[in-house]
């Protein structure tokens, strides 16, 4: 049976490797660089396969972080109260699974708890990751802009879903 649990630091290496197969809809990353991440995180969870395995996870972010991501700060610099979604990546062997619903399900439950009125992140436009758009608009994102990141070679649609 499939199933989430917190993410821990025995994890990581895991995670780098997950992360760095979901290249170019994520960016690569070193382990140090998901540790920074992770210590960055209020919103740490694996997506587990029937296994046990991870197959999965998310980061997510607290408003006022130390966080200097462009997308970051353009959230930031428009939202008071967000929780800004940094990475959410699957093994090609979750796919199907319900897994990514499942997480977002519980990652929204986790945002309304801690009194967030909105959850933020962005999707690739250019290279292109329309299965992940089509993903977020049915969690209800609504476009909030576009910008081009990494010196212009990365453009993304930043993305918000209100919470009631």
């Amino acid at each position: 049976m499939t199933s989430l649990r917190e993410l821990t630091e025995s994890d990581l290496e895991s995670v780098v490797e997950i992360n760095n197969a979901g290249y170019p809809a994520v960016p690569l990353a070193t382990l140090e660089e998901i540790r920074s991440l992770y210590e960055l995180s209020s919103y740490r969870m694996a997506a587990l396969n029937d296994e046990r395995d991870l197959v999965g996870f998310a980061l997510a972010m607290d408003p006022g972080a130390d966080y200097d991501s462009e997308n970051y700060v353009f959230f930031e610099s428009r939202f008071e109260n967000h929780l800004y979604i940094d990475r959410i990546v699957f093994a090609d062997s979750a796919r199907g699974l319900g897994l990514g619903t499942a997480l977002y399900e519980h990652l929204f439950d986790f945002a309304k708890a801690q009194g967030r009125t909105a959850v933020t992140c962005e999707v690739n436009l250019e290279p292109p990751n329309p299965g992940s758009l089509r993903f977020h608009r049915r969690f209800g994102f609504e476009d909030v802009d576009t910008q081009a990141t990494k010196g212009g070679a990365v453009v993304v649609q930043l993305l918000q879903a209100p919470l009631a």
